[in-house]
């Protein structure tokens, strides 16, 4: 499934998410070298990075899935009526 997150919005929200010691190190290691302004810049910039490399490995699975012929042909509206969706 590919995801936006352009189209998540404006609107934040918080979540507490419990973080290892050397993770949390790492975090602060990232903001001390610029890489975003705040822990939670750099939180919001991974997710962003793991949203768009699971966009990738989804094109990469959709194109080995038509390289070994696993594609529907016809009518969108027929095969979805077959699929039953």
């Amino acid at each position: 499934m590919i995801f936006s997150y352009y189209n998540i919005g404006i609107t934040m929200s918080t979540l507490s998410v419990p973080l290892t010691p050397a993770i949390e190190q790492v975090i602060s290691q990232f903001v001390r070298a610029g890489v975003a302004s705040s822990k939670a810049g750099v939180v919001r910039k991974a997710i962003i990075q793991f949203i768009e490399d699971q966009a990738v490995r989804d094109v990469i699975e959709a194109e080995q899935e038509a390289r070994d012929g696993k594609i529907l042909y016809g009518d969108l509206d027929a095969l979805a009526a077959k699929m039953d969706v």
